[in-house]
């Protein structure tokens, strides 16, 4: 087996909700594809078909023990819209967004309101997240080392 590959899948949470290694079944995935609210069929039609800087997204995607709304893989870009169940659900929440950020995945979180009312504020916030250069790790402590006598 290649080394490489190795490493770069440890990374990577299974997408594909296998049973026994924490991911979420796929059927579920299903329906909840079949059953869109009326904000996640707004966005959607937004988003299919590479419409935003020709980034591909795919709906309710399995992430690990999660199904997300919105994923673009190759940026690592999560789009979350929530409903009212939400406000009473956001240490859940919290707890999900802290977990696929771990992941190196980032989350942008609309309410279903702003979707239907401001779709276009929406887009560009998508839009400027995807356009954005790649999130890096945060620097060591204690930076650099400074060694001679500081003359360069």
């Amino acid at each position: 087996m290649y080394a490489g590959w190795r490493c770069h899948r440890e990374l990577l949470p299974p997408l594909r909700g296998k049973e026994g290694m924490g991911g979420m079944p796929n059927e579920r995935a299903r329906n909840l594809r079949k059953n869109l609210t009326e904000a996640e069929k707004a966005l959607w039609s937004r988003l299919r078909l590479k419409q935003i800087s020709g980034h591909r997204f795919r709906r309710q995607v399995p992430i690990g023990a999660y199904v997300v709304d919105f994923v673009c893989l190759e940026k690592r870009l999560i789009v979350e819209v929530d409903g009212g169940q939400h406000v009473e659900r956001t240490a859940r929440d919290h707890e999900r967004t802290d977990w696929l950020k771990s992941q190196r995945f980032n989350v942008l979180r609309f309410w279903n309101h702003q979707v239907l009312q401001e779709m276009e504020s929406v887009l560009e916030v998508i839009e400027k997240e995807l356009n954005s250069p790649p999130h890096l790790d945060p620097p060591p402590r204690g930076g650099r080392k400074v060694t001679g006598n500081g003359d360069g």
